[in-house]
């Protein structure tokens, strides 16, 4: 649909807008209510309607974070952007605007219903984070291929879609091919979707439906193999030895050493290589095994350590709350008794017991954080040993099992070196026996053109092994320091907000017992 801007007065959505619109909303619904507040705080504002605005653009709604209903009907928007923020978001009108492309919706993963019909959108895309989608209207727009609806299956909540107005719905099949293709929908163009003409058109599409079946099984398969692998990989990641799991480190010292891969050419090197392959993603094999050994350690350590803390702050809240109740009850009976008491120097009495009995609690409750704190440090200190330790072990460990990675480059340096030097003499004596690459034959020099190149590449691989290790120690160190001190800056903060909340609890008992005036005391 088409609005001559020429015609009209566009307008921004500023903040005045928004504040008038939520203004307007009726005191029944919770903008309403808030905009009688002196503050309105989008933040809370629950449903917005911005139609027949003149609005071109969508901007400035990055405040209404819990906003679930949004009408932006019958402006002259031309593009959807700026709701990347409105993630809680159900309900979503578009419809008679100026929109050319399905785009902006990755993360209103909440949509259940979103309407885009009167529009001038061309394709079906760029829906695919809207996995709750249950409406979708798209009538009256410049559809043409039939085949896009085919998008559409993979949106199992979807029940009804609206597709009439566009070139697609004048195509003789345009039914029937949508009830083959999307079998789970209940209205189409909002008439209900008969059983029998579903089954008439499943039969008439039943060879290309098995071919899509069979396609998208396979889709599925590659997908949910794609994730498990990721899924490992974070596993891996986890205990710090992921790619150790097979050759990809060997294969990774050769990656960017050209003149090791010249000389695996020589004659005897290539097999050298493949003893020193095999014998190198062993000890990665053992790496990686051993990791996976001590991550599962470290878990039990930790998951151990965190019951033992829930635990102790829980019977700790338990007998706080004994203590609380015994308080109320008793502060209930004296609040009672002082308010029936006539004698002025008797109610002054059980005034100063009311007094003391709050500050004996306060004394209490504050004893009790106090064992807390003393329990979970001693705990928490325990627990840095302990992990430290793991982490300690680990780590001297893999360098151990790393330096025998170097050991093995460096027997097979030597090899290598040796080889390459008795070629040199042979060429040099001319009984070499077999041809080679140019590239290979342009080492071959003099003596310190070879060795310098197998210089480069041992020194290649000793990087290459040596970040490894450093990225792995420096991993699990970085992880350890960091774990504790959340741990100790958590219980700060634990300690802190239970200081707070006794404080405040024993402030409001002690201005409820100043606030008894004398005419609630005496009559």
């Amino acid at each position: 649909m088409s609005w001559p801007y020429d015609s009209m007065q566009l307008k921004v959505m500023d903040d005045n807008m928004l504040k008038v619109a939520v203004g307007e909303q009726g005191p029944q619904e919770e903008a309403g209510r808030l905009a009688k507040q002196e503050d309105i705080l989008f933040k809370d504002v629950l449903s917005l309607q911005l139609d027949f605005q003149n609005i071109l653009h969508i901007d400035n709604l990055w405040q209404f974070e819990n906003l679930q209903k949004l009408q932006l009907n019958n402006n002259i928007i031309e593009r959807i952007e700026g709701l990347e923020n409105l993630t809680h978001l159900v309900w979503l009108d578009l419809s008679f605007n100026n929109i050319e492309a399905i785009e902006g919706l990755d993360t209103l993963v909440n949509l259940e219903d979103l309407s885009l019909s009167n529009n001038r959108i061309s394709k079906i895309d760029s829906l695919d984070a809207l996995v709750k989608l249950q409406v979708l209207s798209l009538g009256n727009n410049q559809i043409g291929n039939i085949m896009n609806v085919i998008y559409l299956r993979q949106f199992t909540c979807l029940q009804t879609l609206s597709l009439a107005g566009n070139p697609i719905a004048e195509a003789e099949d345009y039914k029937m091919f949508i009830y083959a293709y999307l079998p789970d929908l209940v209205y189409l163009d909002f008439r209900h979707i008969d059983e029998q003409a579903r089954e008439v058109a499943k039969i008439k599409h039943q060879y290309n439906i098995d071919e899509l079946k069979h396609r998208e099984a396979q889709m599925q398969a590659q997908l949910e193999d794609e994730q498990g692998q990721r899924e490992k990989l974070a596993e891996h990641k986890l205990a710090f030895i992921e790619h150790l799991d097979g050759s990809f480190l060997f294969e990774s010292l050769y990656a960017e050493d050209m003149e090791g891969n010249k000389l695996s050419y020589l004659p005897g090197v290539g097999e050298f290589l493949e003893a020193y392959k095999d014998k190198f993603v062993i000890i990665c094999l053992n790496i990686f095994e051993y990791g996976l050994k001590q991550q599962e350690k470290r878990k039990i350590e930790l998951d151990t350590f965190n019951e033992c803390m829930q635990e102790a702050i829980l019977e700790n809240q338990e007998q706080g709350k004994l203590k609380v109740a015994k308080f109320e009850e008793r502060h209930l009976q004296c609040l009672n008794a002082i308010r029936e008491e006539t004698e002025l120097s008797n109610i002054e009495k059980k005034l100063i017991e009311c007094s003391d009995d709050i500050n004996e609690l306060f004394n209490m409750l504050m004893m009790l954080e106090m064992q807390l704190v003393e329990q979970l440090e001693e705990t928490i200190n325990m627990f840095e040993r302990n992990i430290t330790d793991l982490v300690g072990l680990f780590v001297e460990n893999v360098q151990s099992l790393m330096a025998q990675c170097r050991d093995l480059e460096n027997h097979h340096h030597e090899k290598v070196l040796e080889t390459a030097i008795n070629y040199l003499e042979k060429i040099l004596k001319g009984e070499m026996d077999k041809d080679l690459p140019d590239d290979v034959r342009a080492l071959f020099v003099d003596k310190d053109t070879i060795v310098n190149a197998v210089g480069a590449s041992h020194d290649i691989h000793l990087l290459k092994i040596d970040n490894r290790e450093d990225e792995l120690v420096t991993g699990i160190n970085s992880w350890c320091t960091h774990l504790v001190d959340k741990i100790h800056k958590d219980e700060i903060m634990r300690n802190r907000k239970r200081v707070k909340e006794i404080t405040q609890y024993i402030g409001h008992m002690q201005s409820e017992l100043d606030n008894l005036e004398c005419g609630d005391i005496i009559d």
